[in-house]
C-alpha cells in the first residue's frame, strides 16, 4: 500500500537538479498533512521534495495502519513507487517518531540522513506505556464521538502547546477541523507511544547523519535532547511546531545540516 504524496521538483538551475541528488522526504504530525511542510520545502528548493500524507490524514484519509512497523513498510512502498532511491528523511512530532522508527528498525535502503523535530523517543517502562495507551484511547474516543472543533480546542490546551497564544490556537483549530475525527482516532491509537519501542538504542547505532530540531520555547523536547545527548539544533522564535512558526529559520537549519553532513563518513551520532 502506498501513501498519497506530492512531489516538488528542484529549482531548474540547482546543482542537485543537474545531478539528480537525494530527495527530501517530509512526514507531518498528527492532525497535519504533507502540505504543512510546503513553506519549508520550497525554501529548500535546490533539493527535490516528497510531501507525504500519513494514514488517516490529507489525501491518505481512507488509508489505515496497524502501527509504526506497518507505516514504515508503507513509506518504503511509497518511495519505491515514486522512484526515490536516495533520500533524507525529516519528520515532526508523530512524523518524527515514524522517521526514527523507520531509520532504526527497517534497515532502509538509500537513507542518507535523519532530521527529527520534536519527536518523542518513547517510554522506558511498561507502567508508563500502559498509562499512555489509556490516555490516547480517551482522546481517540473523543475524536470519534465529539464535534472535532470542540476536541481540538482542548487538544491545543495541552502543555506541549503552551507557547501558543489565543490567536494561534484559533488558527490551528480552524485548520485542523478539516480532518476526519474517526480517521485521526485510528491513527492516534495505532501509533500511541504506548506501542512504540524505546528508540534511543537504535538511534545510537545509526550509521547516517542525524539532527534533532527544537523551537527555543519547546522546553520539553529540548530537555529530551539534552538528557540523551541528541545532536540538538534550536530554532528561534518557535515552540513545539517550529517549522510552522519560523519556516525560514527551519529551512536554514536543514540546509546547514545537509551541507555539513554530505561530506561526512557515515557514523553514529554519539561516536
Amino acid at each position: 500500500m502506498t501513501l498519497a504524496c506530492r512531489k516538488l521538483e528542484p529549482h531548474p538551475q540547482s546543482a542537485v537538479h543537474q545531478h539528480a541528488g537525494p530527495w527530501l522526504v517530509w512526514l507531518h504530525g498528527l492532525l497535519g498533512s504533507g502540505e504543512d511542510w510546503l513553506p519549508v520545502a520550497q525554501l529548500c528548493g535546490d533539493y527535490p521534495s516528497l510531501l507525504i500524507d500519513l494514514p488517516g490524514h490529507g489525501k491518505s484519509v481512507a488509508l489505515t495502519t496497524r502501527g509504526l512497523a506497518d507505516i514504515s513498510q508503507q513509506l518504503t512502498a511509497t518511495l519505491q513507487a515514486n522512484g526515490i532511491r536516495e533520500y533524507w528523511l525529516a519528520g515532526y512530532s508523530l512524523g518524527g517518531r515514524i522517521a526514527m522508527y523507520h531509520a532504526g528498525y527497517s534497515n532502509p535502503h538509500g537513507l542518507q540522513g535523519l532530521l527529527v523535530e520534536g519527536g518523542n523517543l518513547g517510554l522506558e517502562n511498561d507502567a508508563l506505556r500502559h498509562a499512555r495507551l489509556q490516555h490516547d484511547r480517551r482522546w481517540a474516543q473523543r475524536f470519534r464521538q465529539e464535534p472535532l472543533p470542540q476536541v481540538l480546542i482542548d487538544w491545543y490546551q495541552q502543555d506541549v502547546f503552551a507557547d501558543l497564544n489565543a490567536q494561534q490556537r484559533h488558527q490551528l483549530v480552524t485548520l485542523r477541523a478539516e480532518n476526519c475525527g474517526p480517521a485521526v482516532a485510528e491513527m492516534l491509537e495505532a501509533t500511541s507511544l504506548g506501542h512504540q519501542p524505546w528508540l534511543l538504542p537504535a538511534l545510537q547505532q545509526l550509521r547516517v547523519p542525524f539532527t534533532y530540531l527544537c523551537g527555543e520555547r519547546d522546553q520539553k523536547f529540548q530537555q529530551v535532547a539534552r538528557e540523551y545527548q541528541l545532536p540538538l539544533r534550536t530554532l528561534a522564535r518557535a515552540g513545539h511546531n517550529a517549522h510552522r512558526a519560523n519556516p525560514g529559520a527551519f529551512a536554514a537549519q536543514v540546509l546547514s545540516f545537509l551541507s555539513s553532513s554530505s561530506s561526512l563518513p557515515n557514523s553514529s551520532f554519539l561516536s
